[in-house]
């Protein structure tokens, strides 16, 4: 399995540690300097370079690892790399001993000279996990919280590197190592993964000073990795929620064509509290809903959820539309973080040609009819938002004998600071009425005109998600 230069045993010989404190120096080279570690100056900074400044920058462990290495080489290193604990990687249970018989560990990132990543895909794959026996100076790094510092390359790594090599000539460079260091990367008590650096024979070996250096850079390079994690974390998370509350494969039933999309506030809302999804329903029926459940984040995320579940089982009950959202309120008002979300349900029957809505303090939806022109739909009752208990929802039916675009959408789309929401309506009316006349360049009208409709100009002070859904109504009676 192929690993950098530092994936190495130490040499049989093995001095015992010459240094105390955080650092195991093994196989040292001996130097007058280095006997007396006040007389060499502790590195600048400058010995590493300017990357080294933005460690911590970005919440992506890609590009952590990345200004890790390039911090280190060339200037201070001839090649670097970043592994982490897969485990630790994956949030998943530590290593149940404290000697763990082997360890596995992912290459996060490479840097052999001023080369460029890919050029070593090949041979040392940024991504690659491997495993690394308990007697391999990385595992004792990890194990013991020390540096390690050697001065060879081990036959160990000599063979395991010479088979993923093939016909680079550059590995047997790579091999001609004088001095190696692994340092630990710590977080909280724990290793997370290590920093290894090796020089070639035309440079000095590590010294003290530097090794402290390189332990310091691993320090900070640890908070932002954990930082990193956290994050891509919670936006898998987050991924994962938005996915799960897509109405799933349904795209078309008889006399309804669908067309759906959301966007988010800003580049980092993931999780916002709108939802929207579409049920079939008996008899050819469709059921149409979209929600919003106040604020953003885990706790929004989780009342949405609930409702959207909600939904689906009182649908599945086939009751009329004002008890299903009768019992929505009742639900809502036991819910977390539920109180006060609003939601716009209609029920499309398309045998008989007519449209029930119910509306919970939402918006009102928009229809556009034969004629061209889109206007709101007038609710005989706006009713109420969840949760607040009030029980009274009143229906509103349409007669549809011709087909007819229903619009569902969220606040987002018509919230503005400089004017009222009937005018907001009003103008998401007219976008759509322009919309709708200009050309698809080949691609299915629908779903263009949901793309434009969430995409159009709004007020940019809006902190709101857009969420959209597109019904295309026709009427199959007689």
């Amino acid at each position: 399995m192929p690993s950098t230069p530092g994936d190495q045993l130490s040499p049989p010989g093995a001095r015992t540690p010459t240094r105390k404190g955080t650092t195991t120096l093994r196989n040292e080279p001996h130097s007058r300097s280095d006997e007396t570690p006040t007389a060499v100056p502790p590195p600048r900074r400058s010995a590493f370079s300017p990357a080294a400044d933005v460690i911590g920058s970005e919440l992506d462990l890609g590009l952590t690892g990345s200004h890790v290495v390039h911090a280190l080489t060339p200037g201070f290193c001839d090649a670097a790399s970043v592994y982490l604990l897969e485990r630790w990687r994956r949030e998943e249970t530590t290593y149940a001993g404290a000697d763990p018989a082997q360890i596995e560990a992912r290459r996060l990132a490479l840097r052999v000279g001023t080369d460029a990543p890919e050029s070593w895909a090949g041979t040392l794959p940024v991504g690659e996990v491997l495993v690394f026996p308990r007697e391999t100076p990385y595992a004792r790094a990890l194990v013991d919280g020390h540096a390690q510092l050697l001065d060879s390359v081990d036959d160990h790594t000599a063979e395991r590197l010479a088979a993923s090599a093939g016909e680079d000539a550059r590995v047997g460079e790579l091999l001609k190592t004088r001095s190696f260091l692994v340092v630990p990367l710590r977080l909280r008590g724990g290793a997370i993964g290590f920093v290894a650096c090796s020089r070639g024979p035309d440079r000095g070996p590590f010294v003290t000073a530097e090794v402290a250096a390189v332990e310091s850079l691993a320090a900070r390079a640890s908070v932002a990795l954990d930082n990193a994690r956290r994050y891509e974390h919670e936006r898998r998370t987050a991924l994962a929620i938005r996915g799960s509350l897509l109405p799933g494969t349904i795209q078309e039933v008889e006399g309804c064509r669908i067309a759906h999309g959301s966007l988010p506030a800003g580049p980092g809302s993931i999780i916002g509290g709108d939802w929207f999804d579409v049920l079939r329903r008996p008899d050819d029926r469709v059921s149409l809903i979209v929600g919003d459940a106040m604020g953003h984040g885990p706790e929004s995320a989780v009342a949405m959820i609930q409702l959207r579940t909600a939904v689906r089982t009182l649908a599945s009950l086939d009751i009329p539309a004002t008890d299903l959202v009768r019992r929505l309120d009742a639900l809502a008002s036991d819910t977390p973080g539920a109180s006060f979300a609003t939601c716009i349900y209609a029920e499309w029957d398309a045998r008989r040609g007519t449209c029930t809505l119910v509306g919970a303090g939402h918006p009102p939806p928009l229809l556009r009819g034969p004629d061209g022109r889109t206007a709101p739909v007038t609710l005989v009752g706006a009713g109420l938002p969840l949760g607040l208990g009030a029980g009274v929802y009143e229906p509103t039916v349409l007669t549809i004998d011709a087909p007819s675009l229903l619009v569902l959408y969220s606040d987002g789309l018509v919230e503005s600071r400089e004017a009222d929401i009937d005018q907001e309506i009003a103008r998401l009316a007219r976008a759509l009425d322009t919309a709708a006349v200009e050309p698809a360049d080949g691609q299915d009208p629908l779903p263009a005109l949901c793309r434009r409709l969430l995409h159009a100009p709004s007020d940019p002070a809006s902190a709101d998600d857009r969420t959209l859904l597109l019904a295309e109504l026709t009427p199959t009676m007689g």
